[in-house]
């Protein structure tokens, strides 16, 4: 079973990101990601995208997958999105720009490709700010973030880690279940009734094995004395360090420039 909220291997030195606190993380791209909702130019989100590549490939520990996804997938997804928004695009507002195709009577103007193209290029660049934090940074240093910087109640926090916890767990029990039916031959057959009918059959299993779980998490959490105390003390810190607000305020700098550079709310 594999826990994506359960501790990880160190990252090298290299990987800086992964060792900056997930609130400085969060907050070095908050504001540009809140921004980029209202910007309508093209300058604007690829200037910004250059920024989130930038970070990342030169911060963040890769993979060959999330290679994929920033030299592949996100390009390929401006493209289908700009297309698509482009065709959704209403004629009458970009009637006055040079037709870039024409199939029979239909047209489809440039202004409505650079409005499906910025749209596209915006939730990239969106997108590419968010992987900064969420790429480089675990549930549990959130959490633990949270509560030692933000003050948040340990009671919410470690009580809504303890709730994740549970998918990765039912996943398992999932996989335990199917396995089961298989060698049984429980509900065989192909077709939509079988699929329906062994999928009804893994609910009371699954519902009585997270029943279980619950017990025993609660068991060991009131058997820590979890909620007795206003604050609890931590086995693992995760401070703020001068480190933190450096990149924290390069970040909100460079957002700044750019915002100024670009200003794209003139008239």
């Amino acid at each position: 079973m594999i826990d994506p909220y359960a501790e990880q291997t160190a990252a090298p030195a290299r990987a800086w990101l992964h060792h900056l606190n997930p609130l400085a993380k969060l907050g070095a791209v908050l504001p540009a990601m809140v921004l980029l909702l209202f910007v309508r130019d093209l300058a604007t989100p690829i200037a910004f995208l250059a920024l989130a590549y930038a970070v990342l490939l030169t911060g963040a520990r890769l993979t060959t997958r999330l290679w994929t996804v920033l030299l592949l997938a996100i390009p390929a997804g401006v493209v289908v999105l700009g297309l698509s928004m482009a065709l959704w695009t209403d004629p009458a507002q970009v009637a006055s720009t040079p037709v870039a195709l024409r199939i029979g009577s239909w047209e489809l103007h440039a202004g409505a490709l650079e409005s499906g193209l910025a749209t596209g290029l915006r939730l990239a660049a969106i997108l590419a700010l968010s992987l900064i934090s969420g790429l480089t940074t675990t549930g549990p240093d959130v959490v633990r973030a949270g509560v030692q910087q933000l003050r948040i109640p340990y009671r919410f926090g470690y009580t809504a880690l303890a709730a994740y916890r549970f998918v990765p767990r039912f996943g398992y029990e999932l996989s335990v279940i199917r396995a089961a039916h298989r060698v049984r031959g429980t509900h065989g057959g192909r077709g939509p009734f079988a699929r329906i009918a062994r999928g009804w059959g893994y609910i009371v299993p699954l519902l009585a094995s997270a029943i279980r779980h619950a017990e025993r998490v609660a068991l060991a959490m009131d058997s820590r004395a979890f909620g007795a105390h206003p604050t609890r003390t931590e086995r693992h810190e995760v401070p703020f360090r001068p480190r933190d607000v450096v990149f924290l305020l390069l970040m909100l700098a460079a957002s700044a420039a750019l915002l100024t550079l670009f200003f794209p709310w003139r008239s």
